[in-house]
Formats: structure tokens, C-alpha cells, sequence
């Protein structure tokens, strides 16, 4: 029985098309199996957020991204604190007990929704509609503020107010306090938002 010989054009037609069909077969399972493999973006989203408060002064604010959120760092004054116990019968949620799971960590439900008195850790969202508040830390009559106005944060969208603890007054359109992150002191200067200890 004698072999047919094959033309040689049908046979470089044939390595041509099966090299082809190999290289698209790559082309195509790479970004596949990539997928199952998390983007550099979301990675980031998640990961905690290391910062140097050191240069941070009384009366100053200092704003971090954290999973795609601002986050407000406030160093407050001994002014500042002194009116937080004062303002109790005015707020909604003084003592942060709606939400806590969610919007105060156990460390921060305190006077000061804080882990040291003077420094504030809370995502800067309002808890109504997701405007970002404005600082209004000068105490006395403003616009939008009442005459009485202690220090602390007006959201401009539907006027809500917040304290120099991030704690809502009563009868705005915000329903909760602003949240605090999970988050903890790496060293007397350096903040780590995104974890605690008890992560």
C-alpha cells in the first residue's frame, strides 16, 4: 500500500492554521485566568492606610483616602473637648448606641468617639445621602449654624450638623453619627486606619 504524498502548500496551510489557532487559544485563556486573580485597585481598596499625625496641630484636619472614602483626622483643642459633654441633650445619638457595630467601633463609644480624647478618626460622609460635611470649627453665629454654635460640621446638601465628635444633632436629615473606622495607633504618631486589634 503506498502513502499519499501530501502537497507541501496544503502543509504549510495546515502548520500555518494550527500555530494560529495555538496562539489564539493563549491569547484568549490569559485574561481568563487573570480574572480570577484581584486587580492592583482592588487590593488597594481594602488595604489599611498607615499615617504620621505628628505634624498635626489643635484645630487642625487632615483627610485620607480609605477604601475609596475620605476619612477626617481632627486634632482637637481643650476648648473643643470641654463643650462635647455640654451639648448631650441636643444630639440624637449621644452615647453612639444606634448602629454601633457598624458606625462606632467599642473603643470610640465614648464622649469622644475617639481612642485618645483629642484626636478624631471619622469617614466623612454624611449618613444621609452621602454628601461630605464642610468643617465649620468656629464657634459662634454663622450661616446655616445656630447663634450657639459650639465647632463642628455642616453637611451644605440638607443642612445637617454634626459635633466636634461626629455625633448628630437632633431633628436633621442625617440619621446616625458619622462613622469611625476601624483603626489604632501603630505609635504615639502614627495611625493605622483599616485595622484594629481586634481584627
Amino acid at each position: 500500500m503506498s502513502e499519499t504524498p501530501i502537497d507541501s502548500s496544503k502543509r504549510t496551510w495546515l502548520i500555518a492554521s494550527g500555530c494560529a489557532g495555538a496562539v489564539g487559544g493563549v491569547a484568549t485563556a490569559v485574561p481568563f485566568v487573570s480574572t480570577f486573580q484581584p486587580s492592583e485597585k482592588a487590593k488597594a481598596a481594602g488595604a489599611a492606610v498607615e499615617v504620621d499625625i505628628s505634624g498635626l496641630k489643635p484645630g487642625e484636619k487632615i483627610t485620607v483616602e480609605w477604601r475609596g472614602k475620605p476619612v477626617w483626622i481632627v486634632k482637637r483643642t481643650p476648648e473643643q473637648l470641654a463643650e462635647l459633654p455640654k451639648l448631650d441633650s441636643q444630639l440624637a445619638d449621644p452615647q453612639s448606641k444606634r448602629n454601633p457595630a457598624e458606625l462606632t467601633p467599642e473603643y470610640a463609644r465614648n464622649e469622644w468617639r475617639s481612642i485618645k480624647p483629642e484626636v478624631l478618626v471619622a469617614v466623612g460622609i454624611c449618613s444621609h445621602l452621602g454628601c461630605s460635611p464642610s468643617d465649620k470649627f468656629t464657634p459662634g453665629a454663622q450661616p446655616s449654624l445656630p447663634d450657639d454654635w459650639k465647632g463642628g460640621f455642616l453637611c451644605p446638601c440638607h443642612g445637617s450638623t454634626f459635633d466636634m465628635a461626629g455625633r448628630v444633632f437632633k431633628n436633621k436629615p442625617a440619621p446616625d453619627n458619622l462613622e469611625v473606622p476601624p483603626h489604632t495607633y501603630l505609635s504615639e504618631t502614627k495611625l493605622l486606619i483599616g485595622e484594629d486589634k481586634t481584627a
